[in-house]
């Protein structure tokens, strides 16, 4: 579902990445595009932060209730997969050739979405959460791959430089 998702976004979508000549300048777009992926993330803490100070208004030495645990889980799980998102979103800008920079916004809205598909599913049943995983996850791997790819058979002279 994912590669379908961001083909259609990318034929479909009528807009353009600016010129990004440089890689300092495509840096500096990955990390405004990431900025844009932090909103499930603030808005899972927000929500975390009102449960928990609702439930210890009613209990404040009791165990944590399962609502605020599946929004303590979310945000946690969030901000390691946005760590390993960004890292790679970063060196595939790098990597990519000018008409293709239009997938930096694409996979940062793909990424803020699939974690709020992953949230409402984990908070309706712990057994839907694979698809809103899935949709995070394997994009990740994709690019993983494509970046090792890059590195090591397309310019494995400039690995290190």
């Amino acid at each position: 579902l994912c590669p379908c998702l961001i083909y259609g976004a990318y034929v479909f979508l009528p807009f353009d990445a600016p010129l990004l000549p440089t890689v300092s300048a495509r840096l500096v777009y990955t990390l405004r595009c990431a900025a844009f992926a932090t909103f499930p993330i603030v808005l899972g803490m927000i929500i975390s932060g009102i449960s928990r100070l609702c439930h210890s208004a009613l209990e404040p030495f009791g165990e944590l209730q399962q609502e605020v645990e599946i929004h303590r889980t979310y945000v946690s799980q969030s901000i390691h997969l946005f760590i390993l998102y960004f890292f790679n979103m970063a060196v595939l800008a790098t990597y990519l050739p000018q008409e293709l920079l239009k997938l930096i916004p694409l996979l940062t809205a793909l990424f803020a979405i699939s974690r709020l598909i992953f949230w409402l599913s984990y908070a309706i049943s712990r057994s839907f959460r694979a698809f809103g995983f899935s949709m995070t996850f394997l994009p990740l791997l994709a690019m993983l791959l494509w970046n090792l790819y890059g590195m090591f058979i397309l310019e494995p002279e400039g690995l290190l430089s």
